[in-house]
């Protein structure tokens, strides 16, 4: 596919855009809006809305859309959201990992991920998995190993920012570097997806019988009393030495794989950049082994706005790494909801559903939008009502031609431009 095709289609496609419920609301006259807010304000301050039996302040405080939402929600919308910090925490000696997957996250049933911290030394254990792995690193410098479908190998240290993929059954390690290890996100191409059911090494030799051991390695059996009898999963070991070293020592005769399964973030240009902050759009056209998996960083400034937007290809599984934001998902049936988020949290919008994210905070907002996808592709409202006959749209939305032109006229991404 050429630059400008590419190109066409993040700008012309639109990067983002609003959702129907908007789009309904401003079909509302003024007396009725009016109406509604007058209707708002005094469910606000009457008995209403008052909780008389006690509640969770903590949690209320951090979701103010949800003790009380805004007139424009209406009906069911399935939960979208799951805090990281009530999944459980696997600890050992050497970090820990957690996951959100579709058993935390019932309607996230295309991707799931894992928050793992390995301290310097510390290792996840040499594996594979039958989803592919896609990680951003969130905080620290890690090494990670692998050997390509030919049995070459790849040796790499990542830092804060930067990424890796590694399809399924491809066997890998990562491990923490000096001086504090390493914390990262793991994206895995399954809502069902666990990291309590994957191939380790150690889990596969305790389960393996001794002798056949033995005679697969060429050893005795004698050689192999210590090995271990359950998994490792994670564990601490000493600090690897410089990387060129293991890069010789893992070559072999085979030599290195010609195959990069890391991707350096910020080598690449920002895709959009306006003053309410920016988005790097990855997918297999920049990283090239990232065949399953397509990834938006989003940065917004305190009161920016992810505009209103679809995506056509693939369901959102986002993360939020830092700041707060709330989302309105309208669904199909005139149903919309919505929610809060701070650092921790992951995100899902079901394949066509519109939405919006926006900052809510006095911070940066720094958060992912991952699909199951070779490339990324999404829609924008804006857009979308700027190259569609404009007497059609006034017809819509009972607004004047000036309204309507004081619009966008191409996708915005992140507002304001």
């Amino acid at each position: 596919m050429s630059d400008d095709v590419r190109k066409d289609r993040y700008s012309r496609r639109g990067f983002l855009g609003l959702g129907s419920a908007v789009a309904a609301a401003g079909l509302l006259s003024g007396s009725q809006v009016s109406a509604d807010e007058q209707q708002s304000e005094k469910a606000k301050s009457d008995r209403s809305a008052s909780t008389p039996v006690q509640t969770n302040p903590q949690l209320d405080a951090q979701n103010p859309d949800s003790l009380r939402p805004p007139i424009s929600d209406a009906g069911g919308v399935p939960t979208f959201k799951y805090p990281f910090s009530l999944s459980h925490k696997r600890l050992h000696e050497g970090g820990w990992s957690r996951e959100v997957t579709v058993r935390e996250l019932a309607i996230s049933k295309s991707i799931a991920g894992v928050d793992m911290r390995l301290t310097a030394g510390g290792i996840r254990e040499l594996h594979w998995h039958t989803a592919a792995e896609w990680a951003i690193m969130l905080y620290g410098t890690a090494r990670i190993t692998a050997i390509d479908s030919d049995g070459k190998s790849f040796v790499g240290d990542v830092k804060e920012g930067e990424l890796w993929y590694f399809p399924p059954g491809i066997p890998h390690s990562i491990q923490g570097l000096k001086p504090d290890g390493a914390e990262f996100l793991l994206v895995f191409d399954d809502g069902n997806f666990s990291e309590y059911e994957t191939v380790l090494l150690s889990d596969w030799m305790a389960h393996t019988p001794r002798e056949v051991l033995a005679k697969n390695f060429g050893v005795k059996e004698s050689a192999l009393e210590n090995m271990p009898k359950k998994e490792l999963f994670i564990f601490q070991a000493e600090v690897p030495g410089p990387l060129a070293e293991d890069q010789r020592a893992a070559a072999g005769t085979l030599g290195k794989s010609p195959h990069d399964f890391a991707f350096r973030t910020m080598e690449l240009p920002v895709t959009k950049r306006t003053r309410g902050g920016e988005v790097r759009i990855i997918d297999s056209s920049k990283f090239k082994v990232s065949t399953t998996i397509a990834a938006a960083l989003v940065t917004l400034r305190p009161g920016g706005l992810r505009e209103l937007h679809w995506h056509p290809n693939a369901d959102e599984w986002m993360f939020f790494a830092s700041g707060k934001a709330r989302m309105t998902v309208f669904a199909t049936g005139g149903r919309a909801r919505t929610m809060d988020f701070q650092a921790g949290d992951v995100g899902y919008v079901l394949k066509t559903l519109p939405h919006y994210i926006e900052n809510t905070g006095d911070t940066e907002l720094k958060f992912l939008e991952m699909f199951k996808s070779s490339y990324y592709q999404d829609l924008a409202l804006s857009e979308w009502l700027r190259h569609t006959p404009p007497e059609l749209v006034m017809a819509h939305l009972n607004i004047d031609r000036a309204t309507l032109e004081a619009m966008p006229k191409d996708e915005g991404v992140v507002l304001p431009e």
